[in-house]
């Protein structure tokens, strides 16, 4: 069995979405999977995110809460939400006092309009089923304030056959996605203003956006 399934529920694929619902596993494969450079990524994305002392911040699909605990000696307040009780209860665990999580789905946030400054969402947005990824930007733009960031980040394959070969075992058919196909007009679209976009080696493509 090939890690990609043994880490989901369930077979996924681009269109239906799924959930990982194995937090160990998942560390581990993240860990090969970025060439031991996670930490350096993730801390840039935080970075570009654009996020300052004193912020609320929430992350949308935040899995083991690798991310919020690298934004948390930043920000005043730092939310997760993932719908997976398995990978809330890792996070939750591992939770500095100014971080909290939620057991939930993007596409409707159980949280009030317009009360985070920032808003990130890394390597999740192909999990949610592909008719309800619109919601899912349109969710993240009702609970920011006006003029709050956005930072979606999606998974950018490797383009040599080897490499390609790899993530495959690891990941599974849901990540051989193009990035910017699968993001498309999702996030003007929900109202926001794009205002930059990038990539990260070894295999990171992320938007950021403001909520005009």
């Amino acid at each position: 069995m090939g890690l990609g399934k043994l880490l989901h529920r369930h077979e996924e694929h681009a269109e239906h979405g799924g959930t990982i619902d194995r937090p160990r596993a998942y560390g581990v494969g993240a860990a090969i999977g970025f060439l031991g450079r996670r930490r350096e990524v993730f801390t840039r994305l935080a970075a570009r995110s654009g996020v300052r002392t004193g912020d609320r911040v929430l992350d949308v699909g935040c899995g083991t809460g690798y991310l919020t605990r690298i934004l948390a000696p930043i920000a005043a307040e730092v939310t997760g939400v993932d719908p997976s009780p398995a990978m809330v209860e890792h996070a939750r665990s591992r939770a500095p006092r100014n971080c909290s999580y939620l057991v939930g789905e993007g596409q409707a946030l159980a949280l009030p309009d317009g009360s985070f400054d920032v808003v990130m969402s890394t390597l999740a947005v192909h999990h949610i089923p592909a008719d309800l990824r619109g919601a899912a930007v349109r969710e993240m733009f009702r609970v920011l304030r006006p003029g709050g960031r956005l930072l979606i980040a999606e998974f950018r394959p490797p383009t040599g056959p080897v490499a390609g070969r790899i993530v495959g075992v690891l990941s599974g058919p849901a990540m051989r996605h193009s990035p910017r196909d699968l993001l498309g007009d999702l996030i003007p679209d929900a109202g926001f203003r794009v205002d930059g976009e990038g990539e990260l080696s070894p295999m990171i493509y992320y938007v950021t956006a403001v909520r005009g």
